[in-house]
């Protein structure tokens, strides 16, 4: 039935949270849908987050096996699944990020440089700017700007307070403009 009901388009039209549920109660087609709606936005958070390919293939497929294996700790009454994934992918990067940082120290000479992809000039210079911005700073822009979350959705993500999702989304908004050469808008500055 559910493989008939997935070729139909009958999952397909299912929210989140409904997926979710029915991969809870044991349905695998209901965790490829979900996979499918979501590959491609996390791997683009963390790629814009790390400018790095292998890296953002690696924490996608780590948070998946995560869902998987704690597939029972998610609740809707918590919050969205678009939410807790974003979640997991992030603290997963952060995670990477630092278990890379070590080995780096340690072994050195296994690292080399990233190449850089050409893209237009505009592009390039809009990954500069993300790239000289903070850390937090460039996460609550991605997330944000990229993936249209609320900044009460990033607050959740990064578990951080919402005036500080606020607080980075405003300075680094500032940091950029001014970079751009843009006025500020005079509110607060």
């Amino acid at each position: 039935m559910c493989s008939k009901e997935l070729k139909s388009g009958g999952q397909m039209n299912l929210t989140d949270e409904k997926l979710m549920e029915k991969f809870q109660n044991g349905d695998t087609e209901a965790l490829n849908e979900l996979y499918e709606r979501y590959r491609a936005p996390l791997f683009r958070f963390i790629y814009r987050c790390t400018r790095d390919d292998q890296l953002s293939m690696d924490v996608v497929q780590d948070a998946f096996l995560k869902l998987q294996q704690k597939k029972h700790y998610f609740s809707p009454e918590k919050g969205r699944l678009k939410t807790y994934l974003f979640q997991i992918a992030y603290h997963t990067m952060i995670s990477k990020i630092k278990m890379r940082a070590r080995w780096h120290r340690l072994l050195p000479f296994l690292y080399k440089e990233p190449v850089n992809i050409s893209r237009s000039d505009e592009k390039m210079e809009v990954e500069r700017m993300l790239q000289s911005l903070s850390n937090e700073q460039r996460a609550v822009i991605v997330l944000f700007y990229y993936h249209d979350l609320s900044q009460k959705d990033i607050a959740r993500i990064l578990n951080i307070p919402l005036g500080t999702v606020k607080s980075r989304l405003y300075q680094a908004v500032q940091k950029m403009r001014k970079e751009w050469g843009i006025e500020s808008d005079g509110k607060g500055s």
